[in-house]
């Protein structure tokens, strides 16, 4: 961590310091409240969207992150989605970074303040890599990969029914555009998983599984191995709908087994891929008959 966060150290420093349970919690009280006054002075305007434009950034992401602390330590925290919101709104990554794991620790689907995010996560999604080739960036500018990233690691903890509803097809979008990087397909791929689990056919099987098998074609074994997660899962909800992705599969075991085609950074003891080669042993045990 950099020097500018010297306050967070210190505050960590002092809770680990304590010498009974009673004594952290009366120093937790005292950074809350000290933060509250810093979120809501009294004597100065607030944004538009309730938060105090007169903090710094360097601020502002100390105390969320002073929140962030305090809430893994399971203390309430039921304030400062704001100042949670204007850091994930930012153009800076640094910024950005801070106000989604925030948003994906302090905040629920469930709660009002998340209608108020759908359309900065909509804008984070959809800031494919081409958008960065236009125009000269700016300096802290978000790299488009890594803030569809961080976008989609977001959505995929929160998963609140309203949230899914208002963002699966956009998550389907990122998953199967040609623009992706395969960093973003595999998040989309797991975070789509995440979104299906919460909420059981989401998807529709014979709309999807023309998809799938263009994604199985990926040559990114990380890609891959995403993708065979997610199938499995939607397998397990509609079994008929993914049957004609039997060729698709058995081809790629077939290439991991018998070709032993397989990257380098994917051999565990000279075997290709083998978490893959289970979620497609797997996918194949729904289908025994077929196989037959």
């Amino acid at each position: 961590m950099s020097s500018q966060a010297r306050g967070l150290n210190n505050f960590i420093s002092d809770l680990r310091n304590s010498k009974s349970r009673e004594e952290e919690s009366n120093r937790v009280e005292v950074e809350l409240a000290k933060i509250r006054k810093k979120f809501n002075p009294g004597d100065s305007k607030l944004a538009a969207d309730g938060s105090n434009p007169s903090l710094s950034s360097y601020q502002r992401k100390k105390y969320v992150w002073k929140l962030v602390y305090i809430h893994v330590l399971g203390y309430e925290v039921d304030f400062g989605h704001a100042e949670v919101l204007a850091l994930v709104r930012s153009a800076k990554y640094s910024e950005k970074v801070v106000g989604y794991a925030a948003l994906s620790l302090l905040l629920r689907g469930s709660d009002p303040v998340m209608a108020n995010v759908i359309g900065t996560l909509k804008a984070d999604l959809t800031a494919g890599p081409g958008d960065a080739a236009r125009g000269k960036k700016a300096k802290g500018a978000v790299k488009n990969d890594a803030v569809q990233c961080l976008a989609l690691c977001s959505l995929a903890n929160i998963a609140g029914l309203e949230l899914i509803q208002a963002m699966h097809v956009e998550v389907q979008r990122v998953l199967v555009a040609p623009s992706s990087t395969e960093q973003v397909r595999k998040k989309a791929a797991l975070c789509l998983l995440r979104l299906t689990r919460t909420s059981p056919n989401l998807l529709s099987g014979r709309e999807f599984a023309p998809r799938v098998a263009n994604l199985l074609q990926d040559q990114h074994l990380g890609v891959l191995t995403s993708v065979m997660s997610l199938l499995s899962c939607l397998a397990s909800q509609q079994t008929p709908e993914y049957e004609g992705l039997i060729p698709h599969v058995v081809h790629i075991l077939s290439k991991l087994v018998m070709k032993k085609n397989c990257a380098r950074d994917y051999l565990y003891y000279r075997t290709p891929s083998p978490w893959l080669q289970i979620k497609l042993l797997k996918f194949l045990q729904l289908y025994l008959n077929a196989i037959e």
